[in-house]
C-alpha cells in the first residue's frame, strides 16, 4: 500500500510543480497591476508642483488692486408688474438685434444701476423669468416677470429710462424660489375687434363705421365660445403639433364676449379667454374659427372636428387686437399671501394707473389702426378660400385645393390655406416658384398684400 502511494506521488510531482509555478507567476502579475493602479502621492505632488510653477509664470509680475471700490449689494426676489403696447416691438422675449420689450427693460435697469453689465449680458444671473411670452404686435396690460433686485428700488427712476409705451407699475417681494411662469395658475387674454366682423359674408357693408351688431348677436357669439371651455386637444389651433402630443391638451376656464361699445365712431367688442396656458397662435385661431362660423362659412360642428384627431387647417385672426390682460397666482396667494412676509399678487393697489395706461396707449392703438386701415376687413376677405376639410396625415401646413363652381359651371382650383396661415399684421411675405400646377408654401421674403397674392395666383390658374 505504501509502495503504491509513493509511486503515485512521484508520478504527479511534475504537474504539481507546474501548478505551483503558475500560481506564483499569477501572484507576481497581480502585485504588478496593483502597484500601477494604486494611488502614488509622490507622482501627484510632483505634477501639482509643475502646474503651480507654470501658472506662476503665466501671471503678471506686478499685481494691482482694482481702482474701483467694490460694494456687494444685497438682492431679493421680486415680482414686477409691466404694462406695454407691443405695436412697435418684435414681441416680449429678448432677441438679438431686435426691438423687444425685455431689451428695453434691461437697458433701463442697467442705466439705473439696478443690474450690472454682467447681468445685462447674462440675465440668468438675476433669475429673470417672464409669466407669458407675447408675440410681435401683442400688448399686455398686466405682465409679470420675476427677478432679483436690490432692497430699495425707485420705480419712477426706471420709468424715466423706459419708452412711453412701456411702464413698470408695481414690485412685490416673493419667495426665494418663485418663478413667474411655473407658478402661474392661469392667464387671461382679450381680443378686441370691430363688430362688423361678425356680420354674414353675404351682406354687403357699404359703411363699416355705421354698422351695429344686432341685439342677439352677442349671445350667439357666446354660444359658440362656450364650445372651447374645458380640457380639449387644440393640436389644430397651433403649428407643428400632432394629436397624440400631450402638450396639446389645454384647459380653458372661460371664453365669452362682452357688450359692444363705440369708439371713434366704430363699434367694437372684446372677447375674453381665460385658460391655464396657451400655445403659439392658439387664441388667434380660436377667434378666427368663431368669425368663420358667425359669418356663415361653416357651422358650429367644425370646432368639434377641429378638437378631434382630424387635421384641419384653420384661419388665424390678425394679431392687432390680442392683449395679455392678466396672469393669475391664486395658489401662491393662498399659501404665502398671508404669512406676514409676502403680499398677494393681485395688484389692486395700482389698478387705476394700469387702467389709465390701457386707455391711453393700448386700446387707442387698436382703434386708430382699425379705423384708418381696416385691417380686419382686409383679413375677412381671405376666409373665402378655406375648405375646412380634413387634410391628409402630415399635410396640416400644406396647400390644399378648394373645388368651387364658377358662374359658367367650370371648376377652379384655389390654393389658399397656407396663405392665410402666414398672415401677420395683415401682410404676408411671399416667395413662389412656378413649377407645375402646384403652388409652393408661402415663405417670408417680400411684403405683399393679401389681395395681391390671391389675385396673382388666380391669374396664373386662369
Amino acid at each position: 500500500m505504501l509502495a503504491v502511494w509513493t509511486a503515485t506521488r512521484a508520478a504527479a510531482a511534475p504537474f504539481y510543480n507546474l501548478s505551483k509555478a503558475a500560481s506564483s507567476m499569477a501572484g507576481v502579475q497581480s502585485k504588478y497591476v496593483k502597484s500601477n493602479t494604486r494611488y502614488n502621492g509622490r507622482v501627484k505632488k510632483r505634477k501639482w508642483e509643475e502646474n503651480s510653477r507654470n501658472n506662476e509664470e503665466d501671471q503678471p509680475v506686478d499685481k494691482q488692486a482694482c481702482p474701483v471700490p467694490f460694494e456687494r449689494i444685497k438682492k431679493k426676489k421680486v415680482a414686477m408688474l409691466l404694462s406695454y403696447s407691443g405695436a412697435d416691438y418684435y414681441g416680449m422675449q429678448r432677441n438679438p438685434e431686435m426691438k423687444t420689450i425685455e431689451e428695453e427693460l434691461f437697458k433701463a435697469l442697467l442705466k439705473t444701476n439696478y443690474i450690472n453689465e454682467e447681468s445685462y449680458n447674462q440675465i440668468q444671473f438675476i433669475g429673470f423669468q417672464r409669466a407669458a411670452r407675447t408675440d410681435k404686435g401683442v400688448s399686455a396690460v398686466r405682465q409679470v416677470v420675476s427677478l432679483k433686485m436690490p432692497n430699495e428700488v425707485d420705480l419712477s427712476v426706471i420709468n424715466q429710462q423706459l419708452p412711453p409705451d412701456i411702464r413698470v407699475f408695481g414690485m412685490k417681494r416673493v419667495t426665494k424660489g418663485f418663478n413667474s411662469k411655473e407658478q402661474c395658475d392661469a392667464r387671461t387674454y382679450t381680443y378686441m375687434l370691430p363688430t362688423y366682423a361678425f356680420e354674414n359674408h353675404c351682406t354687403v357693408l357699404e359703411d363699416h363705421m355705421a354698422y351695429r351688431i344686432p341685439t342677439d348677436g352677442i349671445s350667439k357669439i357666446n354660444d359658440v365660445l362656450k364650445t372651447y371651455e374645458g380640457t380639449k386637444n387644440f393640436h389644430n389651433f397651433t403649428s407643428k403639433k400632432e394629436f397624440l402630443d400631450p402638450s396639446c391638451r389645454r384647459f380653458i376656464v372661460k371664453a365669452e364676449c362682452g357688450e359692444p361699445f363705440v369708439s371713434n365712431g366704430m363699434e367694437f367688442a372684446v372677447i375674453e379667454i381665460k385658460g391655464q396656458s396657451f400655445m403659439l397662435h392658439q387664441i388667434r385661431k380660436m377667434v378666427g374659427v368663431v368669425l368663420a362660423i358667425m359669418r356663415g362659412y361653416i357651422d358650429k360642428d367644425v370646432i368639434n372636428r377641429a378638437l378631434s384627431q382630424k387635421q384641419i387647417n384653420l384661419p388665424m385672426a390678425p394679431g392687432l387686437g390680442l392683449v395679455l390682460d392678466q396672469v393669475h397666482y391664486d395658489r401662491y396667494n393662498v399659501r404665502y399671501g398671508g404669512d406676514g412676509f409676502h403680499e398677494v399678487l393681485t395688484w389692486d393697489d395700482v389698478k387705476a394707473e394700469v387702467d389709465e395706461f390701457k386707455k391711453n396707449h393700448i386700446y387707442p392703438n387698436i382703434v386708430n389702426t382699425e379705423v384708418k386701415e381696416l385691417p380686419m376687413a382686409e383679413w375677412l376677405t381671405t376666409l373665402d378660400f378655406f375648405t375646412y376639410k380634413e387634410l391628409e396625415r402630415g399635410r396640416k401646413d400644406d396647400v390644399s385645393e378648394n373645388k368651387t363652381e364658377d358662374g359658367s359651371g367650370n371648376k377652379t382650383d384655389v390654393e389658399s390655406e397656407n396663405i392665410i396661415d402666414n398672415v401677420s399684421e395683415n401682410k404676408i411675405d411671399v416667395e413662389s416658384e412656378n413649377k407645375t400646377d402646384e403652388v409652393q408654401n408661402v415663405e417670408e421674403k417680400s411684403n405683399v398684400s393679401i389681395n395681391d397674392v390671391v389675385l396673382e395666383e388666380m391669374k396664373e390658374k386662369v
